[in-house]
């Protein structure tokens, strides 16, 4: 990656989520689990993309400061949703949804990053970790269809695709066209 920010994928190892209750929605117990692993991974990407997005909103500084920070808060406003959705999709096809800090750091493909209040730092890595959602989106949404019998949550991973490539046009607006 750019930033060097990236885990390799193998470097951690996920956790099983745990099961919360036997649903009987036509996806085997075992598709579940695996559907659910991808979810609580996805779930601590998200988590640490928020974490960052709201540290730069409370640390921008420069001439357009003002738009910046509504930007960063309107993205970690966006996330926070989105983030809601994902752990509420874990608990729908009967998993509990990890929630501890701890295992999202281990979990997520994305690291936290070093602090900067620099607006085109910002952008920049902000850009890299929605583009690096982006990609692992894209190659999952095949196995939640085909390979996980899951069609609901291939959906849903889809609507989610879509917002972070919508994020990261608006951030490469920026990154493209800096003030």
């Amino acid at each position: 990656m750019k930033n060097g920010k990236l885990k390799a994928a193998t470097g951690a190892k996920l956790k099983k989520t745990k099961v919360a209750t036997t649903v009987e929605i036509g996806i085997t117990p075992a598709h579940a689990q695996s559907v659910a692993n991808k979810l609580q991974q996805l779930l601590a990407d998200e988590q640490v993309l928020y974490a960052k997005t709201r540290n730069y909103h409370w640390n921008v500084e420069g001439s357009n400061f003002m738009e910046m920070h509504l930007f960063y808060e309107r993205l970690y406003s966006e996330l926070a949703e989105v983030i809601d959705q994902i752990a509420e999709r874990i608990r729908k096809i009967g998993h509990y949804a990890q929630g501890r800090m701890e295992d999202f750091l281990k979990q997520a493909h994305l690291l936290e990053g070093e602090y900067t209040n620099d607006q085109s730092v910002q952008l920049e890595n902000l850009l890299s970790d929605h583009e690096t959602i982006i990609r692992y989106l894209r190659n999952d949404i095949d196995d939640f269809d085909e390979k996980f019998k899951d069609a609901g949550s291939a959906d849903f991973i889809t609507g989610i695709l879509q917002r972070h490539e919508e994020w990261a046009w608006f951030i490469r607006s920026y990154v493209a066209n800096p003030k």
